[in-house]
This record gives structure tokens, sequence and C-alpha cells, in this order.
């Protein structure tokens, strides 16, 4: 039997603000208003390219480390922002960055499990083990 959704994880309010930059807002039925900045989000992309990248960026560290190896100097990038944001269906919001990305899907359970405030982070987030 599936396990109901959470509703503390359904927002009653989304706002997406792509024209002056100032990222996604979001109210949730329990009332904790979270904000997530572009970058954030980009950085936080759901999409199997990113978390594949992610997860080879970890492997790759913990490698490293156990090779006592100098990281290469990060080169500059400019942060990325939005292009365009669009709804999907009632449970997500997609968005096309100006780096080119735009196959994330955020649904609206992810964005809750990734609030950037430390209340959510210790309500929603799993230790990985």
């Amino acid at each position: 039997m599936p396990t109901p959704p959470d509703p503390r994880k359904k927002p009653t309010s989304v706002k997406i603000h792509v024209s002056n930059g100032a990222g996604v807002d979001v109210t949730w039925a329990d009332g904790h208003a979270s904000h997530y900045e572009f970058a954030y989000l980009r950085d936080e992309c759901p999409c199997a390219t990113c978390n594949d990248a992610r997860e080879k960026k970890a492997f790759i560290g913990e490698m490293g480390s156990a090779l006592k190896s100098s990281p290469a100097l990060p080169m500059f990038k400019p942060k990325p922002r939005a292009q365009a944001a669009t709804q999907v269906g009632n449970y997500a919001i997609q968005i096309s960055f100006t780096d080119g990305h735009s196959t994330g899907i955020y649904s609206y359970d992810h964005l809750r499990n990734i609030c950037p405030c430390a209340e959510c982070a210790k309500a929603f987030r799993t230790v990985a083990h």
C-alpha cells in the first residue's frame, strides 16, 4: 500500500521571479516559507545527468583524498540564472537556465526536501550511509 503524500510538501503559493532573478518563493501548507536562489536550484537539479555528475564528483573527491592529489583550480563560471520557468501539472516546476540546462523537473516534494533552512534539513533530509 503506497504511503500517502506528506501534506507539508504541498505548496499553497509558488512565485517564480525569472525577470528580476530573485529566485523561487514557496509557501507550504504548514505555513513554512522557502526561498530558493536560482544558482542553488541549478546545483540541486534532480535530473539523471546532474545526479550522475554529483555521484562522479563525490567518488572522485573520495579517491582524490585517498591519493592525496591536489585538485585543479576551478575555472570562473558566472552564476546560472533562470531564462524561463513553467509549471508542470500541479506537482512541479521546470526551469531553463542561462547555461543551457533545462531538463530538471523540480517536484514540490523535492523542493521541500532541499529547502535551504536548517528546520527543513532536519525534518526532511536523510543522512546518507
